[in-house]
């Protein structure tokens, strides 16, 4: 079963060097075959890429070049959201979105949908003073016109992002304070009955903390117990060379597979930065205007130190155990 999904590079070409060193292949471009990271990982999961407005229409040779050959999933960074594909109330602008399902299916890629009920990047009018049935009908009319437009062609869709707070709670979202609670599982509904066949994912960030997950397993459960169909989380990977833990990831990764639903690892990054700020999560509102030229931001303006390229919390028997297919 397909269910771990990995977006970024970075950690899977660490992983692959640790089973190359394992399994004693030489090291050297003569006597190992060059394996792509899509082929390599193809019994496990899907290596996916999250690509551009350029890389989308075909601007970007290099980068069409590298997808390509290492990647057979693929998520828009921006160009399903709602103020870019609905950004007035009676208009939608499919362009690019057309252009990216189009590029996906040229290159026999499986296909994400990214997002369509998110508190973040909506639409200007969305903000404007409605009640929970006009904004209702918004939400149906949304999801309605882009799933249908797409059915049969985009394979997995991010129906909800970032709802929870770190707690578990629901985030106080324009969703949640004009609709209430139910806004979930209605977009849930909305998308399934938009197009049966599609995976429907919920998406949320710093998923390896307990109380948080723990609001995600209620939520699940919450849409499982009314027979409303959700398919798998994704956990955002925003991740520092000091954590989480694989042990930490592992747990959620569990927790989530015995609820019988997929697992994504999604949007993921590894920082060797520091955070003297102690910014939480990814939340795009956050600012970070006050710490721009602040010394601290980057220790390393020439290159990591020694120690800084030996992580503390991780080693080679841990990488080696975390495996998928023990799930």
């Amino acid at each position: 079963m397909r269910y771990l999904k990995i977006k970024t590079l970075a950690i899977l070409v660490c992983l692959l060097n640790v089973l190359n060193c394992k399994e004693n292949k030489p090291n050297t471009v003569n006597s190992q075959k060059i394996v792509s990271l899509k082929n390599r990982f193809e019994a496990n999961f899907f290596i996916e890429a999250a690509i551009n407005k350029g890389i989308i229409e075909g601007k970007d040779s290099l980068s069409l070049s590298l997808i390509k050959k290492e990647y057979n999933t693929i998520t828009p960074e921006n160009d399903l959201k709602w103020e870019q594909i609905h950004p007035k109330k009676d208009t939608f602008y499919f362009d690019i979105a057309d252009k990216y399902v189009a590029f996906g299916e040229k290159i026999d890629a499986n296909i994400v949908g990214h997002t369509l009920v998110w508190h973040s990047q909506l639409a200007p009018w969305m903000h404007e003073d409605m009640d929970s049935l006009e904004m209702f009908s918004h939400i149906k009319n949304h999801i309605n016109t882009i799933v249908s437009r797409y059915k049969g062609r985009i394979d997995t869709w991010d129906v909800v992002n970032e709802a929870l707070n770190e707690d578990g709670s629901l985030r106080a979202s324009l969703f949640l304070k004009t609709i209430g609670e139910t806004y979930i599982e209605q977009a849930f509904k909305l998308a399934a009955e938009a197009d049966p066949e599609a995976l429907l994912v919920y998406n949320d960030y710093n998923l390896w903390k307990p109380k948080k997950r723990a609001g995600v397993v209620r939520l699940v459960k919450q849409l499982q117990s009314k027979g409303i169909k959700i398919d798998g989380v994704g956990l955002q990977a925003h991740y520092s060379l000091l954590g989480p833990t694989i042990e930490d990831i592992e747990n959620s990764i569990i927790a989530f597979s015995e609820l019988g639903i997929k697992v994504m690892i999604t949007e993921l990054d590894v920082t060797a930065l520091p955070n003297p700020w102690d910014l939480n999560g990814a939340a795009v509102e956050q600012s970070y205007e006050r710490f721009e030229g602040d010394p601290k931001m980057n220790p390393y303006p020439v290159k990591l130190t020694d120690s800084a390229q030996i992580n503390p919390t991780l080693s080679t028997d841990k990488i080696l155990s975390f495996s998928p297919k023990k799930f």
